[in-house]
């Protein structure tokens, strides 16, 4: 059972008032990627510009290519190691390690190895125009340019 489905959904003015967000305050959500834990978005914080989701990403598992077409994003390595897209460039991260997404570009998290992979996904604005994320891993180059994992 998620936080989403166990918690109390907070009255608006506790929502407006909430400087700290803890356990038990944050939205879980199960995505075809990974566990997310939302720390910051508009059901938990009062936020204005920033996202912001803890990712649990399990061995072999992948977000494959895709864009946020009207978002800029960090990604911020926890713990375990991620292969990390951002166009044609591909880096192994570590904890401690992070990589910048400029809006609309091309990006995929892959976890090929055999631990847990736990990263911050920080984006913004958090108000932006839909899509707020496109697949793309269907199409060239980015289909071919390496082989799914998960």
């Amino acid at each position: 059972m998620s936080n989403a489905d166990s918690a109390p959904t907070p009255a608006p003015q506790d929502i407006a008032s909430r400087r700290f967000v803890t356990a038990a305050e944050k939205v879980d959500f199960v995505s075809p990627w990974t566990l997310e834990e939302w720390l910051c978005r508009n059901d938990v914080v009062n936020n204005q510009e920033l996202l912001m989701v803890r990712a649990n990403m399990e061995p072999f598992h992948s977000h494959p290519f895709h864009t946020h077409p009207t978002r800029e994003e960090i990604i911020y390595i926890v713990s375990g190691r991620a292969e990390q897209w951002v166009g044609h460039q591909k880096r192994i991260l570590g904890p401690g390690e992070m990589a910048f997404i400029p809006k609309g570009e091309v990006h995929g998290t892959y976890n090929p190895f055999n631990e847990r992979l736990v990263f911050l996904a920080i984006l913004s604005p958090a108000k932006a125009d839909e899509p707020g994320i496109v697949d793309v891993s269907n199409e060239e180059p980015w289909k071919s340019l390496r082989p799914e994992t998960a």
